[in-house]
């Protein structure tokens, strides 16, 4: 494709790029604000894209819109949405919060939830499994303390992705290791020395944030039973059950505990479902729409003229690190996947590494890591829109206290310019 077109394929990203930054300057971002954001800019792709006609045009938009990745998003969207809406109205939640705050000192509740959402998300890895799991958690504790929800929000999400980027059962790691043949056991070892330290200081900064901010904190007696679908789900989910499963299981068991202890009847549950679908709807949009318009994009040669500015001018193999982070990093913003990001740049990112002499275990864990610092902090990025929608709350309401995102992102160019670790095990 020829660089012109390539240059006027990515101007739908540039485009939806300016608007959110404007968007999210001028007003709050609400998940309705987004569908129209990205309907609007999708529209205009569909009339930019050079050299493909009307027809392949709209045939690229489905396959970008339908890829099996995605549809397993919108499923996991759909389910995640019944089991938090009929949880709460069962009572799990509840249940579940009082649990948390009799296990977790009150002034280190907030470093707590980062810290199970750190164990959970390497355990089972999935940072949005983790995120459907403790998000309905940490916002009942907000109703019990005066801690701020964005920011007890933010640490969920942070420690999910602290796991999506590290754990050996995690896509994003599968994908890194296999496209720079390298095994998960060393790719794991130089990436923990990568981000280990933004962890512990995120740690500490929540610490911080957190002291003195529970209140005073009055724990209501445990209802063991109806603990039982969230602690099924975290089981289940530490077991490596696929996250369906594990949320079809967790949505029976609503039921099924609701109507033993008859606080939920099958009406009343069959209501609470359809509530937690039409709550996710507007996520389910814009993840499809990002999808098309992805593909529209790749269609017209946005990705590969991304790909050629970035791999043109290398000369030295620190510049060769910085390409492949930058590379992956572009994608992921074109892609809101952090999986597909890395699957469509691996190759090119093993030839680079080849080339300039880059350990691929290094080269592994900043494909990973840079794919999962900006996922973390996208708006429109799966991980983001699931915790906004659980927590009714507009992403750019979470989107500044995102700690450890910001914190791994600076570890990693700092490991890159510091050529850390310098020597591999």
């Amino acid at each position: 494709m020829a660089p012109r077109n390539g240059l006027v394929a990515i101007t739908p990203l540039i485009l939806l790029i300016i608007l959110f930054a404007t968007y999210g300057l001028l007003t709050d971002v609400t998940e309705l604000g987004m569908v129209y954001l990205f309907g609007a800019v999708t529209l205009f792709a569909f009339f930019i894209i050079r050299g493909v006609s009307m027809t392949n045009r709209l045939k690229s938009f489905w396959q970008g819109a339908t890829h099996r990745d995605l549809q397993m998003m919108v499923w996991i969207f759909i389910l995640a949405g019944i089991f938090s809406s009929t949880a709460k109205g069962m009572g799990a939640v509840d249940a579940t919060v009082n649990l948390a705050l009799r296990l977790l000192p009150s002034d280190l509740i907030l470093a707590g939830m980062f810290l199970a959402a750190c164990f959970i998300s390497l355990s089972m890895g999935t940072s949005v499994g983790t995120i459907v799991a403790l998000v309905p958690v940490a916002t009942g504790i907000t109703e019990h303390t005066s801690l701020s929800l964005p920011l007890i929000v933010a640490a969920v999400v942070g420690g999910a992705l602290f796991g999506d980027n590290l754990s050996f059962i995690s896509d994003t790691t599968v994908v890194a290791t296999r496209t720079q043949g390298c095994q998960m056991r060393d790719k794991f070892g130089v990436n923990i020395r990568i981000v280990l330290p933004a962890a512990l200081l995120t740690f500490l900064l929540y610490i911080l944030f957190g002291y003195g901010q529970s209140g005073a904190v009055e724990v209501s007696q445990v209802e063991w039973l109806k603990v039982i679908p969230y602690l099924a789900v975290l089981v289940l989910a530490l077991l490596g059950i696929n996250v369906l499963l594990v949320l079809c299981v967790g949505c029976a068991l609503t039921l099924g505990v609701g109507i033993w202890l008859n606080c939920l009847a099958m009406t009343e549950w069959l209501r609470l479902s359809w509530n937690g679908i039409n709550g996710m709807i507007c996520l389910i949009a814009i993840s499809v729409m990002a999808g098309g318009l992805l593909g529209l994009v790749k269609r017209g040669g946005g990705i590969s003229y991304l790909l050629y500015l970035l791999t043109r001018r290398i000369s030295s193999q620190r510049e060769a690190e910085m390409t492949i982070a930058g590379m992956v990093c572009l994608t992921n913003l074109c892609t809101a996947n952090n999986t597909i990001a890395i699957l469509s740049v691996g190759s090119l990112a093993k030839n680079i590494a080849v080339r300039f002499g880059v350990d691929p275990r290094k080269s592994a864990s900043l494909l990973d890591t840079f794919s999962c610092f900006i996922q973390g902090i996208i708006p429109y990025g799966a991980q983001i829109l699931m915790a906004a929608g659980l927590a009714a709350l507009s992403p750019f309401d979470i989107i500044p206290y995102l700690f450890y995102p910001y914190l791994m992102g600076i570890s990693a160019l700092l490991a890159i310019r510091f050529r850390n670790p310098k020597k591999y095990r």
